[in-house]
């Protein structure tokens, strides 16, 4: 009433005239039937259908109550107003219906099932979850019967992978802001409960990608051509956040030896846990709380709604700062001089095979912030800081910018995620932790790990290029590239898909040069000297003058001095600005696990190096030894039981999805994937073949040991109705004139099958087939079809069989007398 709305009674009538019922149609207020996107925008009233599982009964009462009996099907919004920031409503110039069904309940109402995740849309997920770890599997269980979270955990994790599947496959990628930023957290939620609640190994997540597939592939053909691609970013994301949160327990660890025990944890460094390095806040508590220690919760929230405040007025600083022109022309008028970025180049490999990187001071010239270069800037401020010098990488070169802290009397003063190159000058974006101001000096600190990281990926990717060429042509051109602290990424032009054969070359073409530690060599030259040497690499685009070339194994000055010898063709040799190792050992190991196409005429390879590269080999030797073995058991399976090679059979199936999902070479993927395939289909002949000889067997067993006109027994060859008739025709041929009803059962999938068959000679003494089978029918919980002389039954009570068997012989006896 205070906004001036009238009951909606229009809606109402409608659905009276449609046949509704009027005591099915319930009136409610602004609060359950009333729509709105936000604090502003368009909404309007709205109409629901409701379902009763129960049925049968008056249900109003749980309309809206959150009752798992009765739920939400469908929703209809009349777009009628526009909520302004004042709170009032404006009535829209066009109305329109939005209208939404909820899938996951509408299958649940036709399968049935009072829960979404008992239905056939997410069992196949959590079945998945349950053969990825080692917890109990799924049993619907909620609240306090819900010991340790477990059922939860697996209702989020399979929830969250469908959303991240179409999500990722629709072109939203995780991020720090709006659509991005809630995809971030729904990976990381459901990366976190694997990791906490189920002990799930590394990699979970992205191994459920193509159960999602495979459910919904068909409904949604685009979620099959970008399952790779869900799984890389899922698994990138996965292991940048795993090692954020290494990161967070050491800045924990030293924060918290620094505090009395009765002191709390500063909200200041809870929220760069969460803001910085994207750990979830009730984490944050919860690691804190760990370690016997609280956090001034009170404090945090302010923080966290001021940077909400400040989020939503449009304040932030964008994602890549840039100078606007009149801040650049301020500053050449105020004579501040460009950033001296070279200490950035200045790091030392030592004996020990480790990097030591500088921790240089720095004197703040200006700060920029809001569009505005300002003096000075408070505690928790968003801006960016231009120093005189720095050691601190600025994007480019397609390398990732470096991240870090600078630091005042021993205490963090600005934390810094992201450094961009303007005009000449270095912007270092972040949050200032202490008040900062022009004139201030500060030790500048860079993230030694992910500089190192994107080291080792920066030189691997020359030597990526330099071996795709070798292997592939000269017509290999790169198209673009990107170096994380993780992983690398290359595009280039090819004419042809690259075989596994050739991926597996240029790997090895980079791990040779790599394994024979060649020293890696930088040199500023002129730009016209540097283009003349024969193999050099470059991009289409503006290069300065000087340039600085780096070269792998050969001086950049020897090839400068003969631009066409062999050297200078055979070398990796590339114009770059980027951070390089000075060894290529450093590198350690070299895996591409992951090439696609990325547009026409152009192919993408995604690559690995250190540890995660030297784990991807390891998995691969493993999966190949296990091949081997299946392999071994194939050829000697014909003198081996059924049992026996069904086993083998649905291991080579098992081993098939592991190659599928497996951290390995791509190449090694390609390779077991044709072997795989082929082996499997071996192992089906086999199996097909002791199957057919096994039924003869028992078939004749089954016939010799009788020795009566009727036979009614159990064949012993499970529940398949193809074995079940395979025995009854063997059976009939050789005793044409007895009647035989035979039952197979499995106790494991709670099923039994029977056939039977009358001969002539006997339906003219009164014993029907169908008649017959009805006798068993009962016991067995089965459905019959057939004739009198032949018929057959479906059933799912195989512990019904054994009474069922006698019943049936009972019968046939009393019209053979």
């Amino acid at each position: 009433p205070e906004l001036g709305l009238q009951p909606d009674l229009e809606c109402r009538d409608i659905w009276a005239n449609l046949g509704v019922p009027a005591a099915r149609i319930l009136p409610c207020g602004m609060r359950d039937n009333f729509w709105e996107m936000g604090d502003v925008g368009p909404c309007g009233p709205c109409t629901e259908i409701h379902y009763d599982h129960v049925g049968r009964r008056d249900a109003n009462r749980l309309v809206n109550t959150d009752s798992p009996e009765v739920v939400e099907l469908w929703n209809l919004v009349f777009m009628q107003y526009n909520r302004e920031a004042d709170g009032s409503l404006r009535t829209l110039p066009r109305h329109v219906v939005d209208t939404g069904m909820g899938l996951e309940r509408l299958v649940a109402v036709l399968q049935g099932k009072l829960s979404n995740y008992d239905t056939d849309v997410f069992k196949p997920i959590l079945q998945a979850i349950n053969k990825g770890t080692k917890v109990r599997p799924y049993s619907g269980l909620v609240g306090q019967a819900d010991a340790g979270g477990v059922d939860e955990a697996y209702r989020i994790i399979a929830d969250h992978v469908r959303t991240l599947t179409v999500a990722i496959s629709d072109g939203v990628m995780p991020g720090q802001q709006w659509r991005e930023l809630v995809l971030r957290t729904i990976l990381r939620r459901a990366v976190r409960y694997a990791h906490e609640r189920l002990g799930a190994p590394e990699g979970l997540v992205a191994s459920l990608v193509p159960v999602v597939v495979d459910n919904q592939g068909e409904a949604f053909p685009e979620l099959l051509s970008s399952q790779e691609k869900v799984m890389d970013t899922i698994n990138e994301d996965e292991a940048l956040f795993l090692s954020n949160l290494r990161k967070g327990r050491k800045l924990m660890a030293k924060t918290i030896k620094k505090l009395d025990n009765s002191a709390l944890f500063p909200a200041e460094v809870g929220w760069f846990l969460h803001n910085s390095l994207g750990i979830p806040t009730d984490m944050v508590e919860s690691m804190v709380h760990d370690r016997r220690h609280r956090m001034d919760m009170e404090h945090y929230s302010r923080i966290e709604r001021d940077a909400l405040q400040k989020k939503a007025q449009g304040l932030q600083v964008s994602q890549n700062p840039t100078l606007d022109s009149h801040s650049l022309q301020q500053l050449q008028a105020l004579g501040v001089p460009p950033t001296d970025d070279l200490l950035k180049y200045s790091y030392r490999l030592t004996d020990s095979g480790k990097y030591e990187f500088p921790s240089p001071e720095g004197c703040i010239l200006s700060l920029y912030r809001q569009g505005k270069l300002v003096d000075r800037v408070a505690a928790g401020e968003d801006c960016c800081v231009i120093l005189d010098r720095t050691c601190f990488y600025p994007e480019a070169g397609g390398q990732e910018s470096d991240q870090g802290s600078m630091c005042r009397n021993g205490a963090v003063a600005f934390t810094t995620d992201n450094v961009q190159l303007c005009g000449g000058y270095i912007l270092h974006q972040g949050q200032a932790q202490t008040s900062l101001s022009v004139d201030d000096t500060v030790q500048l600190n860079i993230d030694q790990e992910r500089r190192l990281g994107c080291m080792q990926r920066h030189t691997a990717t020359h030597l990526l290029n330099h071996a795709l060429r070798d292997v592939l042509g000269e017509e290999c051109e790169q198209r673009g590239s990107h170096v994380g602290p993780n992983r690398l990424r290359f595009d280039f032009s090819v004419k042809n898909l690259p075989s596994p054969e050739e991926l597996r070359r240029v790997e090895e073409t980079v791990q040779s040069i790599v394994d024979r530690a060649q020293q890696v060599y930088t040199q500023d030259v002129p730009l016209v000297q540097a283009k003349g040497v024969a193999g050099i690499r470059t991009m289409d685009e503006e290069y300065p003058d000087p340039v600085r070339v780096v070269s792998v194994g050969t001086p950049v000055q020897e090839l400068v001095t003969n631009p066409s010898g062999r050297a200078a063709r055979t070398t990796s040799v590339e114009i770059c600005c980027g951070t390089h190792v000075h060894n290529t050992a450093s590198i350690e190991a070299f895996v591409i696990n992951y090439e696609r196409r990325n547009e026409i005429g152009s192919r993408r390879i995604i690559a690995v190096t250190g540890e995660e590269a030297v784990e991807a080999r390891k998995t691969a030797g493993e999966v190949e030894e296990r091949a081997r073995h299946l392999e071994q058991l194939v050829l000697e399976g014909e003198t081996s039981s059924v049992h026996e090679m069904e086993a083998v059979h649905r291991d080579v199936g098992k081993l098939i999805r592991r190659v599928d999902t497996a951290n390995i070479p791509l190449w090694n993927r390609l390779v077991l994937q044709d072997s795989l395939d082929q082996l499997q289909s071996r192992a089906k002949r086999v199996v097909t073949k002791l199957q057919k000889q096994n039924v003869e067997r028992v078939a004749r067993e089954l016939v010799d040991k009788n020795g009566d006109i009727v036979l009614v027994t159990d064949t012993g060859l499970g529940s398949s109705l193809k074995h079940l008739r395979t025995t009854m025709r063997i059976c009939s041929e050789l005793a044409p004139d007895m009647a035989i009803m035979l039952f197979g059962t499995d106790v494991k999938s709670a099923s039994v099958r029977v056939a039977c068959k009358v001969p002539e000679v006997m339906t003219s003494k009164g014993l029907d087939a169908r008649t017959w089978l009805d006798q068993v029918t009962s016991d067995l919980k089965a459905k019959t079809q057939g004739n009198e002389t032949s018929a057959s039954a479906v059933g799912e009570n195989p512990a019904g069989a054994e009474h069922a068997i006698t019943a049936a012989r009972k019968y046939a006896y009393q019209f053979l007398r």
